[in-house]
């Protein structure tokens, strides 16, 4: 942000009382770490994302050989204890 910018914007805020100056700081904050957030949901999201590309091409072919294995008679029960 410019300095011209900030100065106009301390101005506005010298112009308010001390009460709608508190009420400004409190919606500021509140407005800041709501993007600050949403940000590293989008991150998250990302990286998820990332991941997801990484190992798609190994999850398709477990799938196959899965698939091939069923059909050949070849599969056994998945054992949910020894996961």
């Amino acid at each position: 942000m410019s300095r011209e910018n900030i100065a106009t914007v301390v101005k506005i805020i010298e112009s308010l009382t001390d009460a709608q100056q508190q009420q400004l700081i409190e919606h500021l904050r509140k407005y800041i770490r709501d993007i600050k957030n949403k940000n590293a949901d989008l991150e998250d999201e990302l990286q998820w994302d990332q991941s997801f590309q990484k190992t798609q091409s190994k999850l398709v072919a477990a799938a196959k050989l899965a698939k091939q294995q069923i059909a050949q008679g070849q599969a056994q029960p998945m054992d949910y204890e020894q996961l």
